[in-house]
């Protein structure tokens, strides 16, 4: 699920507000360190719930369509469907 942009995978017995006020406090939490956060977890030990986060890699991916250097998002129309229309080699 995604809640705020942030992707989280909680225990199926958490209601939708106590998971949205874990990510509302972690997303705090982290946002005083100048940091994103990439996946929430949220876990149920009795009682406690057990929070693990995880940072959003910085790493972006960067493709190279008839020449052009850029992510997919900056692509107009005909260069995404060129982009789709590759084919992709699979190492085994």
């Amino acid at each position: 699920m995604l809640v705020d942009g942030i992707k989280v995978v909680a225990d199926p017995t958490l209601t939708n507000e106590e998971i949205t006020y874990f990510v509302a406090e972690e997303k705090r939490l982290w946002e005083t360190q100048n940091k994103k956060i990439g996946v929430l977890e949220l876990a149920l030990d009795g009682e406690e719930v057990i929070v693990k986060a995880t940072e959003k890699s910085p790493i972006r991916r960067i493709r190279r369509i008839t020449g052009y250097l850029s992510s997919i998002d900056n692509f107009n129309d005909a260069k995404v469907a060129e982009c789709n229309a590759r084919s992709k080699h699979v190492v085994q």
